[in-house]
């Protein structure tokens, strides 16, 4: 199985079974506490997430895949490269994985093809495949797997390829042998909870999403916390930060396939030309990207932030501030109140900065909870 997964594009398989009854106790305490913010969706399931035969009944194993997703044109120095992208203040920054191809089109593809292959080998059976589409426990599942192990930044890891990878899986109603877990090793390694702006890392294995790029960026709709808006920088889609801190990424493999190449304007794109595209362009420019399901309307507050943190910056020359200032006053009068808001916060406090440490300063005490594996 190993081999046709190979050959469908998948970096790994490994199998476990449906008794995910001990990560149940981390789920509860971590919905509790509240850090998965306005993600309803990660509550309304109740327990169902962490009960996978009762996700899709009859299910009695889960093959779970990775898949890389470094680029085939990434250069050897890429680490360093994407860790001075944030000090490019004109320039609008994309999470590496979401530069190309909707993963969620292309690894379902892929898991599907996987199901066809053991289905002439074995004859029909019960299944459903999964890519980030459901309440699944996918890191969960892909460390009881051995697929990897769980890193401080809540993700998974693999001592092969870092934690450049997709993660899916394949529900199948028939008994599978197990793959065995892998031992952890980060040690006592906190790159990725120093490096994180806005400290979403709140604890080794604890993610409040409310504070973390990515969230604020895809997930929330309404006024990111001004607080917050300056430790977002010139990141526009997602944060890659906890990643390139990482150690264990100078092992991230380069994928075979093509569809995680770059688009124009998401590898290296700047401000002002982004805010520049109509809804239209938004739309045709983003067609089969995951990009395309936060809207224009959100692609726009996140580059008008991006472009009032760059006009904070001193060093900032003169011609790249008048025409970030020119593409902020294009959207003053857009009809989404929020992307409204966000032009006139970027245009009125364009001296605005973090604090002196680089870090948000945050007063309440969080309280320790286990990030759950999602």
């Amino acid at each position: 199985m190993q081999i046709w997964a190979c050959e469908l594009g998948l970096s790994q398989i490994g199998v476990t079974g449906v008794d995910l009854t001990s990560a149940e106790p981390g789920l509860q305490a971590w919905l509790a506490a509240g850090f998965h913010g306005s993600m309803g969706y990660m509550a309304s399931h109740g327990m169902k997430r962490a009960r996978p035969a009762e996700l899709q009944p009859g299910t009695v194993s889960v093959i779970t895949a990775r898949m890389d997703y470094l680029p085939q044109d990434t250069p050897p120095d890429w680490l360093a490269r994407e860790t001075a992208r944030s000090l490019q203040p004109g320039e609008a920054v994309v999470s590496v994985y979401a530069r190309g191809r909707d993963y969620h089109k292309v690894l379902r593809s892929r898991l599907q093809k996987l199901q066809e292959r053991i289905a002439q080998a074995i004859g029909p059976f019960g299944h459903r495949v999964f890519t980030d589409s459901a309440p699944v426990m996918e890191a969960e599942l892909a460390t009881r797997s051995g697929l990897g192990w769980r890193g401080k930044h809540t993700l998974v890891l693999s001592r092969e390829a870092g934690s450049m990878f997709f993660l899916g899986e394949l529900f199948v109603d028939f008994a599978l042998p197990e793959t065995p877990p892998v031992s952890a090793h980060c040690g006592h390694c906190t790159a990725c909870m120093d490096v994180c702006p806005t400290q979403a890392i709140v604890g080794p294995y604890r993610l409040d999403a409310r504070r973390c790029i990515s969230y604020l960026t895809i997930e929330h709709a309404g006024p990111i916390d001004e607080a917050l808006r300056p430790l977002i920088g010139n990141r526009i889609y997602g944060c890659d930060d906890c990643q390139l801190a990482c150690p264990w990424n100078k092992f991230a493999q380069v994928s075979p396939l093509s569809d995680w190449q770059a688009r124009e304007g998401l590898g290296a794109g700047s401000i002002v030309q982004l805010m520049a595209w109509t809804e239209t362009e938004f739309l045709r420019r983003t067609e089969g990207s995951a990009i395309r399901r936060i809207g224009h309307a959100r692609w726009l507050r996140n580059l008008a932030l991006a472009a009032g943190n760059a006009l904070s910056m001193e060093a900032l020359a003169a011609s790249e501030r008048r025409t970030l200032q020119q593409a902020l006053m294009a959207h003053a009068a857009h009809p989404d109140p929020v992307v409204q808001e966000q032009v006139a916060w970027s245009l009125a406090n364009q001296r605005s900065t973090p604090s002196a440490n680089g870090k948000l300063h945050i007063p309440d005490k969080v309280d320790s909870v286990t990030k759950p594996a999602t």
